[in-house]
Order: C-alpha cells, then sequence, then structure tokens
C-alpha cells in the first residue's frame, strides 16, 4: 500500500508544542507500519475557516500517485463539513486508524446523518421556543427567566454530556450501516463494536439485539 497521511491540529499553539500531532503520529505510524509513505501533510486550523490548503495538496498528491489518503482519527474529521466535501468529490481512498473499515459509503452516511440532525435540531429548538411563548414564558436573558449561574451551569454539563452520547451513537451507528451494507453478518459487526471500544448509552457491550435497534434508527436517519 501507498500512502499519503493528512494531520490536523486546532490551533497555531498546538502545530508548534506537538500537542495532539505526536498522538496522531503514533497511531498512523503503528498502522502504516512497513507500508510506503509518500508524503505527508499538516493542517493547522484556526477558526472556523474553510481553507484547507494542505488537505487539497495531500488529496492532488493521493491522485497522481495512485495512493491512499490515511488520517489517525475519523470522529473530528467527519464533522468538518470541507473534509467531507473534498473527500466525496477527490474520488480518493481513505483510511481512518480508529475505524478502519470506513470507507467513501462512510462518509457519505455521515453526512447524511449530520444534515439530518442539524435539521431536527433547529425544527425541535423552534417548537421548544413557540411552546414556551404559549405557556408565558418571557424568552431572551436567561437572568430575566429567574435562572441562577448554577441551574445555567447544570444545563451546560448535560448539554456537554448528551452531545458526547450523541457523537458515540453516531459513530457506533455508521460502523453498523458501513459494516451491513458490505455484507457482515451481526456477530462480525457486534465482534467489532465491542472490540473497538464502543458502548451502549448505558455503558454496556453491544449485542445483536442492540446493533439492530441503531442499525434501524440510523437507517431511517439516512434514506428519509
Amino acid at each position: 500500500m501507498k500512502y499519503v497521511i493528512y494531520y490536523r491540529v486546532s490551533t497555531k499553539k498546538q502545530g508548534l508544542s506537538g500537542l495532539g500531532l505526536e498522538a496522531q503520529k503514533t497511531i498512523v505510524e503503528n498502522y502504516v507500519k512497513n507500508n510506503v509513505v509518500i508524503a505527508e501533510y499538516t493542517e493547522i486550523e484556526t477558526g472556523k475557516s474553510a481553507n484547507r490548503p494542505e488537505l487539497n495538496k495531500a488529496l492532488e498528491c493521493c491522485k497522481s500517485s495512485n495512493a491512499t489518503l490515511i488520517v489517525a482519527k475519523l470522529d473530528r474529521l467527519a464533522r468538518n463539513l470541507h473534509f467531507i466535501t473534498s473527500l466525496q468529490n477527490s474520488n480518493v481512498d481513505f483510511i481512518a486508524c480508529d475505524m478502519p473499515t470506513a470507507n467513501r459509503l462512510t462518509i457519505h452516511i455521515i453526512a447524511a446523518i449530520a444534515e439530518n440532525e442539524a435539521q431536527l435540531i433547529s425544527q425541535r429548538t423552534k417548537q421548544a421556543l413557540a411552546e414556551k411563548k404559549k405557556q408565558g414564558v418571557k424568552l431572551g436573558n436567561p437572568k430575566n427567566n429567574g435562572l441562577t449561574e448554577d441551574s445555567i451551569s447544570r444545563g451546560r454539563t448535560i448539554r456537554k454530556e448528551n452531545a458526547l452520547n450523541n457523537e458515540a451513537n453516531r459513530k457506533a451507528g455508521t460502523l453498523i450501516l458501513s459494516m451491513r451494507n458490505n455484507g457482515s453478518k451481526w456477530s462480525e459487526i457486534v465482534r467489532q463494536l465491542n472490540s473497538s471500544g464502543f458502548r451502549t448509552r448505558r455503558g454496556c457491550l453491544f449485542d445483536t439485539t442492540t446493533s439492530k435497534r441503531l442499525y434501524e434508527r440510523y437507517k431511517v436517519i439516512t434514506t428519509n
């Protein structure tokens, strides 16, 4: 195999200090082992800029060398709309070390789920606000609604925990969809989920029943 490696760090400080970058390099090196590495590209993102010149270079290098793009972790990259779009349009094969069964089909699934969830969140928010107005709740500054700093802080903590749970479900769901659509048996899917460290929302190991339930949930989302 011929690989082109793409690393990504969030800030210039991380890029200079090696925070995050060294961990990515260790993960990729352990995966690549004795295969050929043609080139390495490191992207330092700042803010919400959609400009990803190093990613574009990496994709061009893959196409000209008939190589596979390899990244350490799919989770953060997959939430980046520019990365998803670029990868879809490039027709380049890729491997994510933390989810080696992922492929271009997985990226399509992730993109569909992310778009659908964004729409659902927007709809639910509008509906909730409209309901609050009907109940006579004054909207606006939380202080005007009698919320204390402690309650605001607890709310933030709960939202963060829910986001983490949803992200874990998304990753498990995309893995199940990808493997199932590629003909994997349920026993193989369950084994892959548990060996990859995935757990249910209650922290339990996956079994066939919970895997099928998650599959049906995300199959509906991606087909609607």
